[in-house]
């Protein structure tokens, strides 16, 4: 089992990391203290082919796979989770869905100006009653004369306030559960939709998140993304790379404050020594090193999984159970190891540990993964 990136996926993120350190990092701050998200920076990240790396090269993107998508995470996460969160809605939640299941002449519309961030993604799929229960959507379409009616509410949407092409879960027919879901584009000039309002979050603060509403929201009938009442599948497929693909950002949060607990260690002294030479200090060192390296294996061996199969969800719950879990972990025992300093806000310490708690919340919570690692490996009958 070879390990090591591919060479053009391990220059993909040595590019990353270079455009983060340069551009993102004088920003990260602002993003979290005044909840902005920073449109033109967006663009350019486009510019750099960042947010599309599995999107076709005939749509403008980079034609790679999920390994890709997830160092580009990665390395954003390091400095901005938040950023990360919302690359990775636009690009992952949005883009490469459409990528999978839009027709040609949806791809040809809406992928490249999302590939250039001349557009922003989101993915409409939370509602008020329906979080953990996500195929429980109340949101409907009915069928009017040559196009749909949308009706219905999303909450808690990353993306959303600021989104102009949402990738939106609705019921054609309520009557069939969660196999009467169909999937659809909305986009930002829809007349019926709206942003309802903009949420004040603990974390991820630079990402923006929102409730929508659509009030007789009208749609053509080429805005249907796949078939009629055939949206579970593309909902359940999304979730299982949406976890493989997020487990990245934990894996920034623990690089960056790692490194950063590393370098402190060795310079802080106390009691004339470097607090690196307290056995105390090493410890928390050498555990955060292993959470790491632990949570880096299963998140690639769950974006291999997905590659190979998008309806296994057992290998991506897990990776995203452990990686976002252990990166909280990671975070305070790194405040921890800074002391006073750790807890002050010239720091970003408390902000990437504020940002870490959000992927133990979002694509499915801690329990509802370990639920579906566990309801797989006992087999039917065991669903609940």
């Amino acid at each position: 089992m070879d390990l090591e990136l591919p060479s053009e996926v391990a220059q993909l993120k040595e590019v990353t990391g270079q455009f983060v350190r340069k551009e993102v990092a004088p920003v990260a701050d602002r993003m979290d203290r005044e909840e902005w998200f920073p449109r033109e920076l967006f663009r350019r990240m486009g510019e750099h082919g960042f947010l599309g790396p599995t999107i076709p090269t005939e749509y403008d993107g980079l034609g790679l796979d999920y390994l890709a998508q997830a160092v580009i995470l990665e390395e954003i996460a390091r400095v901005s989770p938040a950023l990360s969160l919302s690359v990775g809605a636009h690009s992952n939640l949005c883009a490469d869905n459409l990528a999978r299941n839009g027709t040609e002449a949806q791809k040809r519309r809406y992928l490249p100006p999302l590939v250039r961030g001349e557009a922003v993604g989101a993915l409409a799929l939370t509602e008020p009653e329906a979080g953990s229960d996500a195929l429980g959507l109340r949101s409907r379409a009915e069928r009017r004369g040559d196009g749909y009616l949308v009706n219905g509410s999303k909450q808690f949407i990353t993306n959303g306030p600021v989104a102009d092409t949402i990738l939106l879960y609705a019921k054609t027919a309520p009557d069939r559960g969660a196999k009467g879901i169909s999937a659809f584009i909305v986009t930002r000039e829809t007349p019926g939709f709206s942003v309802a309002r903009k949420l004040d979050k603990m974390g991820m603060r630079g990402s923006p998140t929102g409730e929508l509403a659509f009030q007789d929201c009208a749609l053509p009938l080429d805005a249907l993304v796949g078939r009629e009442n055939e949206g579970v599948a593309v909902v359940m497929g999304g979730l299982n790379v949406e976890r493989a693909v997020l487990a990245a950002i934990p894996l920034g949060i623990m690089a960056e404050c790692l490194d950063r607990s590393v370098a402190y260690a060795r310079e802080r002294r106390q009691f004339g020594r470097p607090i690196g030479e307290f056995e105390l200090i090493q410890e928390k060192i050498a555990n955060m090193a292993i959470q790491l390296e632990a949570a880096r294996l299963l998140v690639y061996r769950a974006l291999s999984s997905v590659e190979r199969d998008k309806r296994s969800a057992r290998a991506s719950s897990a990776a995203l159970t452990f990686a976002s879990e252990a990166s909280t972990r990671v975070a305070l025992e790194a405040i921890q190891i800074f002391g006073g300093y750790g807890y002050m806000r010239d720091l970003p310490l408390e902000r990437l540990a504020r940002d870490a708690k959000l992927l133990e919340i979002g694509a499915g919570t801690s329990e509802i993964r370990r639920m579906i690692i566990a309801r797989e490996l006992l087999g039917e009958g065991f669903g609940g």
